[in-house]
């Protein structure tokens, strides 16, 4: 064989052969098995942490409960002492129903319900030991707002009727009516504030301060004392 009968290989013919030879497919199933032993990895890794998650959370939801049923405990028997009836104390079945429905979400959800009863629980001994005022803040609104509103809308008219008593309908006397007329405005503003700080309301509630009777019980008082004095007044 001579030299120009010698074959010719040229770039495109060596390309043609490394593309068919048996290595090659050998490295591709090699790194297609990589490939998938990552995605497997990061997919046990990822079962592994939420299963870890969902542990901690199952065991923080155990103690969250234990912690509220000890605190709800002693209060269920001091409610009762007070005279509430037991059938006020037991969910009903829209409650249990909408306590379902904001559980349904896991151990997380649960752990959150938890807390948000804890924090209730820690509102109602605040408002059980309010002060001495524990069997007055289970009174209707305006029985239990009148030992507020009482005495301070009586403050001022009794000072204005010991004034009189003692001074007579002189220049005093007009001048404790002058000073006197802004006293109704001022007993009312301080039972607002008294009301919500002797009776807090529970969690997510709201203080009912019946502002329209406390108004009143401050206001009569005051025009039937000035009445009486200005009248008196008039007619000597």
């Amino acid at each position: 064989m001579t030299l120009d009968q010698a074959p010719v290989t040229t770039p495109g013919t060596v390309r043609q052969r490394s593309a068919g030879a048996p290595g090659d497919s050998v490295r591709a199933a090699w790194s297609d098995y990589l490939a998938a032993a990552r995605q497997l990895d990061g997919v046990r890794r990822g079962a592994a942490t939420a299963a870890g998650e969902q542990a901690r959370a199952v065991q923080a939801a155990r103690e969250e409960l234990a912690a509220v049923r000890t605190r709800l405990a002693p209060q269920e028997s001091r409610l009762r002492e007070l005279g509430v009836p037991p059938i006020s104390l037991v969910p009903t079945p829209p409650e249990l129903a909408e306590a379902t429905r904001s559980m349904s979400g896991g151990p997380a959800a649960v752990l959150t319900a938890l807390r948000d009863a804890r924090r209730w629980a820690v509102g109602a001994d605040d408002t059980l030991a309010a002060r001495g005022l524990s069997q007055v803040a289970h009174w209707p609104s305006r029985a239990r707002n009148l030992l507020v509103y009482g005495p301070l809308g009586l403050l001022v008219p009794v000072l204005l009727a010991v004034v009189y008593a003692l001074a007579g309908t002189g220049a005093v006397t007009g001048l404790a009516l002058l000073v006197g007329l802004p006293a109704p405005a001022v007993a009312f503003g301080l039972g607002w504030f008294a009301v919500g700080r002797c009776f807090p309301p529970g969690p997510g509630g709201r203080v009912d301060r019946t502002p329209r009777f406390g108004a009143l019980v401050c206001l009569v008082p005051a025009v039937v004392v000035n009445a009486g004095i200005v009248l008196a007044m008039l007619s000597s």
